[in-house]
């Protein structure tokens, strides 16, 4: 089974994610995209992150009715911080009979040699890189040749970057939409409506529970450092 992997804080889920993990789901013949949100973010030190249990609600409604995506908390049932590379280790144990595809954002991939032995999730996972506006592929093929191994080459058959050792790397034509979460949490908190940016279901969740909104804008709540 080819299983697209998905993480993040997700705070909130919006619906770029969504379509993302639809095209790649289309483009890699993925036979599931799994969502999983951070439990403790490395890479969000001094930021306020939501707690984990609105996060993972938000998700259910955002997925619900849609056979392809599947929610897991297995960063939530592991301790200490949440690494991809521990993450990825964790799924293939769980998960031997799966080809897994990490899927990251081009700007997120470009600095992955300062993610946790990050020379590992290249062996754990074919990855899957998305598209973002302002960046290209050339600055993927930078990224592969400086940052991490001197050998990946572009397979002209199969369009993805190769290497004797390491697993395939992909650059996927899924459109790069301008929709980030900060933005959406910024608009929350001034009272501006998010329609059309979160599924309904999801906004409705925001408005129930008054999230990121309070008498001083977006609601302060300890950092979860990652």
């Amino acid at each position: 089974m080819r299983v697209g992997i998905m993480g993040g804080t997700f705070d909130p889920v919006h619906v770029g994610h969504l379509r993302t993990a639809e095209e790649a789901y289309e483009e890699l013949g993925l036979e599931q995209v799994m969502f999983i949100p951070s439990s403790d973010p490395p890479h969000k030190p001094g930021l306020v992150v939501l707690e984990f249990e609105h996060r993972w609600r938000m998700l259910q409604l955002a997925i619900a009715g849609n056979p392809r995506f599947v929610l897991s908390d297995i960063e939530r049932r592991m301790p200490g911080k949440s690494y991809t590379v521990n993450t990825l280790r964790a799924l293939r144990k769980e998960f031997p009979d799966r080809e897994l595809f990490f899927l990251v954002g081009l700007d997120a991939f470009l600095e992955i040699d300062t993610w946790f032995r990050f020379v590992e999730i290249f062996r754990l996972a074919r990855i899957a890189v998305l598209r973002r506006p302002g960046y290209g592929e050339s600055d993927l093929e930078q990224v592969l040749s400086r940052k991490v191994f001197d050998g990946y080459r572009k397979d002209p058959e199969t369009g993805a970057f190769v290497h004797p050792e390491m697993l395939p790397v992909h650059y996927l034509g899924n459109a790069p939409l301008e929709v980030s979460s900060t933005r959406i949490r910024q608009l929350a908190a001034e009272g501006r409506s998010i329609r059309y940016l979160v599924p309904p279901e999801v906004m409705g969740y925001i408005n129930e529970k008054k999230l990121y909104v309070n008498a001083g804008g977006i609601e302060e709540r300890r950092c979860q450092t990652r």
